[in-house]
């Protein structure tokens, strides 16, 4: 009973403040009738009905009151203890004429003006005690909408906080896969075989830039720090590594066509974020056709949203379901992206033409802080 009552005083303002006044002035009427109607042995009809009907018109009288100091309550500290005494002073007179005109009216007498001044005392302190109970009770509920906006801000962060650690979770289970994908036996035996191959046929130079290649990536792949973020220059870095090796072990079978507007070389992207759809045409685009494939990389930018896409000329979305051709890595890449941009972001597969699969993700476009000096040029690298 008194749960559900205390919800709907604080759902709404009004029902709070007649529920206030009825309180108040209730208690005014108990108050005075134990303290001075009782005590000076006058309990009459007359005297009760006075009590009342100071009651009621407090209640009308203080009305006013509320309307001013909402309407003030925005105003200076001096502006509001300014208006607060005149009204206190001003309505206590009010209420002090209408009181001693409705006890003379039920008694039949003329009014006790000569009591005028005991009656105004009173008046004050009941109305100075309504204005210090209504500020109050106005600061109490500031104080706690400022507490729920600072549980609300609190709770924004820690989900925000949540997302972060989330994505860093994915990231650095992306840089666990990437090491499993590419560190797995038949990669590095298929690396080490094409090695094998170029220093039986004497081409010794070719040998020591695969070994060279390979050297690097297996360091970069195991010192990278998957962080939430990264640039797209940096980014590129990574894939070029794997790229390189890829291209040394299938010559011709592999055409690469990479193509990033320089707008977007600063742009913030996950870490690891093409790295799982590179890896998905390498398997099914290149690796598993006699004639190879050809793999495109493109970067645009597009008002305040970042563009890319990768295409293949492989299969295609022939199978049955997109998940099961694509397997793990393209969720990977949609639980991230989720976790980091809500619906901020998009990706979208389709099949390319005139063969193959297009992977196509739109994002918000973010600067990075600082641009890696080091980052790879991809031209330099394929030319």
């Amino acid at each position: 009973m008194i749960r559900p009552l205390v919800k709907v005083l604080y759902a709404d303002r009004n029902i709070r403040y007649w529920f206030c006044q009825l309180v108040g002035w209730l208690g005014y009427s108990v108050g005075t009738f134990l303290t001075i109607t009782l005590a000076d042995d006058n309990v009459s009809w007359v005297h009760l009905g006075h009590i009342a009907m100071s009651a009621l018109l407090g209640i009308a009288t203080t009305w006013p009151l509320r309307r001013i100091y909402r309407t003030t309550f925005e105003s200076s500290l001096g502006i509001r203890i300014l208006v607060a005494v005149l009204a206190v002073i001003f309505f206590s007179a009010v209420w002090t004429v209408l009181r001693i005109e409705v006890f003379a009216w039920l008694v039949h007498e003329p009014p006790l003006w000569s009591e005028a001044n005991y009656w105004y005392f009173g008046s004050l302190f009941v109305f100075l005690s309504w204005t210090l109970l209504y500020y109050c009770i106005k600061y109490y509920d500031l104080l706690i909408a400022e507490h729920q906006k600072l549980l609300e801000e609190s709770s924004e962060k820690k989900a925000e906080q949540m997302r972060r650690f989330q994505a860093e979770a994915q990231a650095h289970d992306a840089q666990l896969k990437m090491l499993h994908y590419q560190l797995a036996p038949h990669f590095l035996f298929n690396t080490l075989n094409a090695i094998k191959a170029l220093v039986r046929l004497g081409e010794t130079s070719q040998a020591q830039k695969m070994i060279q290649l390979l050297g690097d990536f297996l360091r970069h792949a195991l010192e990278q720090d998957a962080v939430e973020s990264v640039s797209l220059d940096q980014e590129m870095e990574s894939l070029l590594l794997y790229l390189s090796i890829e291209e040394a072990r299938f010559e011709d079978r592999l055409s690469l066509e990479i193509d990033i507007d320089p707008a977007t070389r600063s742009a913030r992207v996950p870490a690891l974020l093409l790295q799982p759809i590179i890896e998905n045409s390498m398997k099914y685009a290149i690796s598993a056709s006699e004639k190879g494939g050809t793999l495109s990389i493109t970067s645009q930018l597009r008002g305040d949203q970042l563009y890319l896409e990768v295409t293949d000329t492989g299969p295609g979305m022939i199978m049955d379901s997109e998940e099961k051709s694509r397997g793990i890595g393209l969720q990977n890449v949609r639980d991230r992206l989720q976790t980091l941009y809500g619906d901020q972001h998009e990706i979208k597969l389709s099949d390319n033409s005139p063969s193959g699969l297009r992977v196509s993700i739109t994002l918000p476009f973010q600067n990075a802080i600082t641009q890696n000096p080091t980052a790879t040029n991809p031209e330099k690298v394929f030319a």
